[in-house]
């Protein structure tokens, strides 16, 4: 882990005074940029992002952690990262991300951590967990429930995922990214705004994402994966590869997610065999690590301090 020259940019000055410093992580493959905060000998937690953000999402979450004596570390991932954007789509399956997770837990030394992630990264969390649970200490996904949980909902003729998934076919289009970047990227600017961000807040963002080999790089995400999973799984009864979960998990929710329904998250109880919490945020939209940032740090130390 290498710390990084404090740039002229919007990150930088968005981070003054918060304790959370800009580091770079470089592992066999790739450079990550990264974000990290707290003591270096604190409890290991790595926090993973979603689309369109960036490690800069969990800015209140690094805060929190930080000054409760944990160590966080969240990385820009594969394709947020200059110098970690493989140009194929093929380079953007879930299995290539996970490997990702553990690439950079090896290179800056943590055996075992927490995961939590958020949307995108809290499918690529589920994912880490089930497939290798021995590294991991406790689970938070928010917003996505289980995969195998959202598939069985996204197939689900008499559901409401499918329709609120249809913003994916967009997403996986040829030269999406031109769309969301045109009239100075008014349509990722709207997103932002949703999660109640002002001009400045979004920069940070927009820095990271404003260009169409960036952009194109996180929508490579969703060109990559199939949610519905197979009709007949690799394991009887199953669409997805994701096994069920061993650890400790806490999944946070948010009834008012336009993209994530009420029918994925509750079935995500079958799909975790060790102690399970499920956490509604009431009122919150989909943005939950900003729009509900005290609740989310909350519920987060609390679960992390039960699980040392």
């Amino acid at each position: 882990m290498h710390a990084m020259e404090p740039a002229d940019n919007a990150l930088t000055r968005e981070l003054i005074g918060t304790g959370t410093n800009q580091v770079t992580i470089q592992t066999e493959d790739f450079v990550f940029n990264a974000l990290v905060a707290g003591p270096e000998n604190g409890d290991p937690v790595l926090l993973l992002h979603g689309f369109p953000s960036t490690g800069y999402q969990w800015r209140s979450q690094l805060k929190a952690l930080g000054d409760a004596g944990y160590r966080a570390l969240a990385p820009n991932q594969r394709g947020y990262s200059p110098l970690a954007r493989p140009l194929d789509t093929s380079a953007y399956t879930y299995d290539l991300l996970v490997e990702d997770v553990f690439a950079i837990a090896d290179a800056v030394g943590w055996a075992k951590f927490h995961l939590v992630g958020h949307d995108w990264g809290a499918f690529v969390a589920w994912a880490a967990a089930g497939l290798n649970p021995d590294r991991i200490r406790s689970l938070t996904p928010i917003s996505v429930p289980h995969p195998e949980a959202f598939a069985v909902a996204l197939v689900d003729p008499d559901g409401e995922q499918a329709q609120m998934s249809s913003y994916m076919d967009f997403f996986r289009s040829e030269g999406s990214e031109a769309t969301f970047l045109a009239n100075d990227a008014e349509l990722l600017r709207n997103i932002y705004l949703s999660a109640g961000l002002s001009g400045e807040e979004m920069e940070p963002y927009l820095e990271v994402l404003g260009t169409p080999e960036a952009l194109g790089a996180a929508l490579n995400w969703y060109r990559a994966n199939n949610f519905l999973g197979d009709e007949i799984g690799p394991v009887p009864g199953r669409r997805t590869r994701i096994p069920d979960i061993l650890i400790p998990t806490m999944f946070i929710w948010s009834d008012e997610d336009t993209a994530l329904g009420r029918q994925g998250a509750e079935l995500t109880e079958f799909y975790v065999s060790g102690n399970y919490r499920f956490e509604v945020l009431e009122g919150a939209n989909h943005w939950v690590t900003e729009v509900a940032a005290e609740q989310v740090n909350k519920l987060l130390l609390d679960h992390l301090d039960d699980n040392p």
